[in-house]
């Protein structure tokens, strides 16, 4: 599906870090293969740092936490808040809505739309497009879009596949109206047949958590994990990338009119190094273009990583300049999604840490 939307536009975009650092090294000793197995997939993997939150922390902690920064540094008010999207796959509960926990929390006005939006590596991009049709609407003028994930909490310490590049972060991205008549062009694509190539099996009400879902079992290739824990089918999830994702772009380029070399840079969701750079590859875009540089870093926070990549790399650049940007998300679900969107002049871009 393709869609299209005039006089909208990011402001500012707040990415918030867990202070804790973990690094891959440190964990070595987990994992029943050996060091040179360990580190060699290191190197290609882009394994290194990531950033996890403490025992206790929660996503609204982290989204409260960003959101009290930009109301004491005055980037943002509480009452010119119409409304707030939180894009996460880790609740703080089944119910209430975790949008709800953080209003009530920071005290905003009753007169104003809330809503959770249960989606993982794409969640970024969706969450963009439905603060764009809020946007339609006659009173709303400013939507503020949280996307956080912690997911960090649901993968097993002893499996090397996932536990060495899952991070956690928040993100908080004002979209406003625009005046300008720049065009946003976006396509949304799913296929709920693969669904099960990133899951976590046990926890909800298809599978509650009891003692049995919560025993280690050793896959085929030596990592340990339980039902409560993540899994991703990692030859399903790069085939579907390096598959859907350059006919995507490639069609929405058609769209908006332009050539592959029109875009200043491409802001993708970062599953690993070694995809991304295949990717790149595979379209035919130069490395620098494409950064990779999240995951070894601070992890992969799912949608997370695709605002903390634009944080992260170009910060105070887009404060006075404006690039044109394609931004992509692909996981979960299977969904994937993508957008052309002209980013710059914001009020703030910028990564912060949780203590």
């Amino acid at each position: 599906m393709y869609l299209k939307f005039k006089h909208k536009k990011i402001t500012g975009i707040l990415t918030v870090l867990p202070k804790n650092e973990v690094s891959f090294d440190d964990e070595i000793e987990n994992y029943t293969f050996s060091t040179s197995q360990s580190i060699k997939l290191k190197t290609v993997m882009g394994y290194n740092k990531r950033r996890v939150v403490k025992e206790g922390t929660t996503v609204s902690d982290l989204c409260v936490f960003g959101l009290t920064y930009l109301f004491e540094k005055e980037l943002l008010k509480r009452q010119d808040i119409d409304a707030l999207i939180l894009v996460t796959q880790s609740p703080d509960y089944f119910m209430p809505p975790t949008s709800h926990i953080i209003h009530g929390k920071l005290n905003l006005k009753q007169d104003m739309i809330c809503m959770d939006i249960n989606q993982g590596c794409s969640g970024y991009i969706v969450g963009l497009n439905q603060a764009f049709f809020l946007l339609e609407q006659e009173d709303i003028n400013k939507v503020v879009l949280l996307n956080a994930d912690i997911l960090s909490t649901k993968v097993s310490k002893k499996d090397r596949n996932n536990n060495p590049i899952i991070g956690d972060a928040a993100a908080i991205t004002i979209i406003e109206k625009d005046h300008a008549d720049h065009t946003i062009f976006g396509a949304i694509k799913v296929d709920g047949k693969d669904a099960d190539a990133l899951i976590i099996p046990a926890g909800g009400f298809k599978m509650p958590s009891n003692k049995k879902t919560s025993k280690l079992t050793k896959d085929g290739a030596g990592n340990l994990r339980a039902l409560d824990h993540l899994n991703m089918k990692g030859d399903v999830v790069f085939n579907f990338v390096q598959r859907e994702i350059p006919l995507m772009i490639e069609h929405l380029l058609i769209k908006a009119g332009l050539k592959k070399e029109a875009i200043d840079y491409y802001m993708f969701h970062q599953p690993n190094k070694f995809i991304l750079t295949k990717l790149a590859d595979k379209m035919g875009i130069p490395h620098k273009k494409m950064p990779h540089n999240i995951v070894e870093l601070f992890g992969n926070a799912s949608g997370v990583s695709i605002p903390t990549a634009i944080t992260y790399n170009l910060g105070d650049t887009v404060l006075k300049n404006t690039f044109l940007v394609a931004m992509a998300g692909f996981g979960t679900g299977l969904n994937w999604g993508s957008l052309i969107i002209h980013l710059g002049n914001l009020d703030f871009c910028k990564i912060i840490d949780y203590n």
